[in-house]
């Protein structure tokens, strides 16, 4: 057997591994059942990759996030590992083919689904494959105590079945003491070796700070800490929105959200990965697989969700080892918005019913059918037709992905093909008295060989750059063009797509997850009273607050968070005095706001505070109509 080192440097070109790697991936090559808990960044797919590539025979891994399980697989395809992912929207015939293709085609690792693990045709042919490991990643989803409680990781059990001798790996980012002692129930571990490295970060300083004016904070920041940084908001709008006020503030900016097409997507992070661009605005798709070492800082605009969710971006910062700040900026308004944005918006199980019923209608599903259909779905569409509220139909379609019901993949995508059904001479002939369709029609003939032949897949992007028009003038033309009978068009635009894992039974459907759905509602309540809870403490150190959520006790104040550098303000009377002259000193010359005092003197913030406030109290100062400070004498 090859050793873990010599694996780890021919395919990953690191000399040596990081703290408890080796313990881990020597436990799981010894065959034992073995519980991995690693924060954000302390690689965890190492952990069952290397022992797999060491032995012979092929790792099933069990995840429940596509686009993770298409990353993680392309990577290692691109080390030249064989590698695949059984992911939803794949016929029965290709699926078939693809898995003899692990038994047969020397695969060396297949990511599953835990709802492709229900299929009986997944179970025989597993059961036919030399499996020397099963991972589970993301495993805090088969505890209903967990943060993604997910029952079709319930299935996982089966595989002890079908492959009684293969040995378990469970990995997350994420548990408190309470659902790692459920997933090594659940998964049936006996005797199993745990790993729990501690979530302390000695390098990250977490911060929260009250502000009026998020803008200037973000500004203030942003221009002190001028490496890498990923600002978290709240909608897709804000993304694009803040990105604008940084650029107008000359520092360097692009976003990131779900909406964008893939293309954008890898140009905005490429720019981003490779600090053409100091700053990412991003909503939360933004982050799964991202490993930037020199982000210096993680400012969440808007409050997150839960601590769970907070502390897997936060950690997304300094993993470098050098200082770096996570931080949250808050105000009044936040706590009311996120009640609103997570908790008024909860389902009732009564309304996840309807959507389902609706869903099934909208595709047409007959009662009893429906098993592993998949259709392309415009999200907006479905809500106009019913009248539902966004944000709700949003959750419940969230309820029932989460609970196997349906898969519900987002992705935008324009599917639009042409094919043109007169001869080129009539249509040289129609150009004659449509002079204004001329450049787009030669830039579509141009790029697209054999579209007089067959249907064919474009790319309005593409032509509408080559013949310098508007997306929206090239669809004018394109549907003018389908009216005069000049092409053939399908105009398709869809932002996601979705898979009915379940045969449709309408209630009785829903009936086997409403104690669920509504254990997820209670779990979703405490986890936004636990954030609210933590950006209103100033008492208790941050990093000891975030530590004992997740169970670790003993634990020191870390000095540098926002709580302990307030505690050890150093406020003796010459500072004060000092800097009491120094106010009055540039008071005389004209009135000044607290930002032109900051600016001038270079002083803290909270200093300045302390320090105004006394002499407030006093009378030498006092505020102006306009917000401004002036000497009470002048």
């Amino acid at each position: 057997m090859e050793h873990p080192i010599n694996i780890l440097e021919r395919y990953w070109k690191f000399t040596e591994f990081r703290h408890n790697q080796e313990a881990i991936i020597n436990a799981v090559i010894d065959g034992e059942d073995t519980f991995v808990l690693l924060p954000t960044g302390g690689g965890k797919s190492l952990c069952f990759q290397i022992p797999s590539l060491a032995k012979d025979g092929i790792c099933i891994v069990i995840s429940p996030l596509i686009s993770l399980m298409k990353d993680q697989v392309l990577a290692l395809n691109n080390k030249g590992i064989k590698a695949m992912a059984i992911t939803s929207g794949i016929s029965y015939s290709q699926l078939d083919t693809l898995l003899d293709n692990c038994i047969y085609g020397n695969y060396k690792f297949l990511y599953v689904s835990p709802e492709r693990l229900q299929q009986e045709l997944v179970q025989g042919r597993i059961k036919q494959m030399n499996v020397n490991l099963i991972a589970v990643d993301e495993a805090h989803c088969i505890s209903q105590w967990g943060s993604d409680f997910r029952p079709a990781y319930k299935n996982i059990s089966l595989l002890r079945q079908i492959q009684p001798s293969a040995n378990v790996v469970a990995l997350t980012a994420s548990a408190k003491p309470e659902v790692v002692k459920d997933i090594i129930k659940e998964l049936d571990f006996i005797q199993p070796k745990i790993f729990k490295r501690s979530f302390a970060r000695p390098n990250l300083a977490y911060m929260v700070y009250h502000e009026n004016d998020k803008y200037y904070r973000l500004e203030t920041i942003l221009k002190k800490y001028t490496s890498s940084s990923i600002i978290y908001v709240r909608n897709r709008k804000l993304t694009l929105e803040i990105s604008t006020f940084l650029a107008s503030k000359n520092i360097s900016s692009t976003y990131y959200h779900g909406g964008l097409s893939n293309i954008e997507k890898d140009t905005n992070m490429t720019a981003w990965s490779q600090n053409q661009k100091q700053v990412m605005v991003a909503t939360n798709a933004f982050g799964m697989g991202i490993d930037k070492p020199d982000v210096k800082t993680v400012i969440h605009f808007n409050l997150p969700e839960s601590i769970e969710s907070y502390f897997q971006e936060a950690g997304r910062v300094g993993r470098n080892g050098e200082k770096a700040f996570a931080v949250i900026l808050k105000n009044n308004s936040d706590s009311i918005l996120v009640k609103n944005q997570f908790l008024s918006v909860l389902p009732t199980v009564d309304f996840v019913k309807q959507v389902y019923r609706k869903l099934c209608n909208y595709f047409q599903i007959a009662y009893g059918e429906g098993e592993y259909i998949t259709f392309d779905f415009e999200f907006n569409t479905f809500c106009k037709t019913y009248n539902f509220s966004s944000v709700l139909c949003y959750n419940a379609l969230l309820l029932l992905d989460r609970n196997s019901i349906i898969t519900l993949s987002k992705q935008f995508k324009n599917k639009i093909t042409v094919q043109f059904i007169i001869s080129s001479a009539a249509l040289f002939n129609y150009l004659e008295t449509h002079q204004d369709f001329n450049i787009i029609v030669k830039s579509i003939l141009r790029m697209y060989g054999g579209i007089f032949d067959h249907v064919t897949k474009i790319d309005l992007m593409k032509i509408s750059k080559k013949a310098s028009v508007t997306e929206s003038k090239l669809i004018h033309t394109l549907q003018q063009l389908e009216s005069d009978e000049i092409i053939t068009l399908n105009l398709a635009k869809t932002d996601a797509q979705v898979t009915f894992i379940e045969p449709r039974e309408d209630e009785k459907t829903i009936n086997k997850i409403a104690s669920t759905i509504e254990q997820q509602n209670k779990l979703k309540q405490n986890q936004v009273n636990a954030m609210l809870d933590y950006i209103e403490n100033d008492s208790v150190c941050k990093s000891i607050q975030l530590l004992t959520y997740f169970g670790e006790k003993d634990i020191k104040p870390c000095g540098i968070c926002s709580v302990c550098t307030s505690s050890k303000k150093d406020t003796n009377a010459l500072d004060i005095n000092t800097t009491k002259k120094r106010i009055i000193k540039l008071l005389e010359k004209g009135d000044k706001s607290s930002r032109e005092m900051i600016s001038t003197l270079n002083c803290k913030e909270t200093d300045l505070k302390i320090v105004l406030k006394l002499l407030l109290e006093h009378n030498i100062i006092i505020i102006t109509p306009t917000n401004t400070y002036k000497l009470s004498h002048i």
